[in-house]
């Protein structure tokens, strides 16, 4: 059975380009990571070659934090398909620069640093216009299937691209980075044959900082887009466990790096498995409470994975997780997207894009300190209990939230007007 919205011509080759560039940049990440920690190997030993490591994701976060606002207003006020496709160039240069940097034996770790600083503050850039593209493709009553898949196409590239990308840098670490440049070429190509996307009216007539604000104030003033975004900030910051895979694999479970790479599938497994089944049959009643639900089963996931010594267990707990994630996801995204006028989605979106972002990277950070004063079990323990606290305080702060019966809730009063 072929899910609904990929029976729209346009929506295929936009969902296509979306996953041709979810891949490329999962190759990229593996690869750039083993580049790094090679080369700081060859110089330090474990630990400093680690922090060097580390460096990555602070080089990454710091654009996504200085340009989300820009890239928000920029999504708005300029042609959203063109955004995309620019930033996909500049993207594609930057990791052909890695590759040749690579094929000339030339790289170093801080033209690495600079050039991931530039390769993410291309994406910084994609992501608003590109999420904000996603309802001009099909029709509103199919929307919470396409957004469905719209998640789908990360996580497929979350369990396929490492695997390419690695198999790829085994043969040729050049190749591997012009084998992701290649990928977003053929991304640029989807968009070009998605062709023209409506525009929403009467973006142009507001000056930059001024359209910034209203954003920023629009998801301040909007409790429900508020709790959404802060509810999957706050779980996954306090909850994620992804950091302390590799420790638990080694030291834990026992598993070796074959058990790493299990563990590291399986909540995209969940994810993907939930994703395919909400692009058929989307939510359509009680969604936020069941999101709420979803962060609280999240966060028992999480306590279990940290207490168990078992591989299986471990892996249907990482399995169930991924599943509840993508439940959480659906419900976030939906909300945003339908609940935000066309003419600031872009600048909505970027604000969700930095929360996400933070929550990633911070979240990282924010564990192996935990870890390191009380240990792996007792941080993921601990930030399991904070997620299922999370969801249980949320559903207190913002009723909203637990109101919200469809995808399309009642509009708050506000005094933020819209760009007209």
């Amino acid at each position: 059975m072929i899910p609904v919205p990929l029976r729209h011509r346009r929506f295929r080759w936009f969902f296509a380009a979306r996953l041709l560039t979810m891949l490329a940049h999962s190759a990229t990440v593996i690869c750039l990571g083993w580049l790094v920690y090679d080369l700081a190997r060859q110089t330090m030993d474990v630990r400093a070659a680690a922090f060097r490591l580390g460096l990555i994701g602070a080089v990454q976060f710091l654009p996504f934090l200085l340009f989300s606002p820009f890239a928000g207003y920029v999504a708005d006020r300029f042609n959203r398909r063109r955004v995309v496709m620019l930033s996909l160039t500049a993207q594609m240069a930057s990791i052909a620069a890695v590759g040749l940097l690579v094929w000339s034996g030339k790289a170093t770790l801080p033209t690495l640093y600079i050039l991931a600083a530039f390769i993410a503050a291309a994406r910084s850039f994609y992501m608003p216009a590109n999420n904000a593209l996603t309802p001009k493709l099909v029709p509103p009553e199919i929307l919470p299937n396409a957004i469905a898949l719209y998640a789908i196409s990360g996580r497929v590239g979350a369990i396929i691209g490492p695997t390419l990308g690695g198999f790829v840098f085994a043969v040729s670490p050049w190749g591997a980075f012009g084998f992701s440049a290649v990928l977003l070429a053929l991304a640029v190509t989807g968009q070009l044959i998605v062709g023209p996307i409506e525009q929403p009216p009467g973006t142009g007539t507001s000056k930059p900082l001024g359209m910034i604000r209203d954003g920023f104030r629009y998801v301040v003033s909007n409790r429900m887009l508020l709790g959404a975004i802060s509810l999957d900030m706050f779980s996954v910051l306090l909850g994620g466990v992804t950091a302390m895979l590799p420790v638990f694999a080694r030291d834990i479970l026992q598993a070796g790096p074959e058990g790493l790479g299990l563990l590291r599938t399986a909540p995209s497994i969940g994810a993907v498995l939930t994703g395919v089944w909400l692009s058929m049959r989307p939510l359509r009643s009680g969604v936020g409470v069941k999101m709420l639900i979803a962060v609280a089963i999240f966060g028992v996931c999480t306590v279990v994975f940290g207490l168990s010594t078992h591989l299986p267990l471990s892996i249907g707990c990482l399995v169930v997780l991924g599943a509840a994630d993508m439940i959480s996801v659906n419900v976030r995204q939906s909300l945003v997207t339908i609940a935000t006028p066309d003419t600031m989605r872009g600048r909505v979106g970027a604000v969700s894009t930095l929360f996400i972002s933070a929550s990633n990277e911070l979240g990282e950070m924010e564990s192996g300190a935990l870890a390191a004063a009380i240990g792996p079990v007792g941080s993921v323990v601990v930030g399991g209990t904070c997620a299922v606290g999370i969801a249980v305080a949320w559903a207190k702060l913002f009723p909203e939230l637990r109101h919200a019966r469809d995808f399309n809730p009642p509009q708050p009063n506000s005094s933020v007007s819209t760009p007209a």
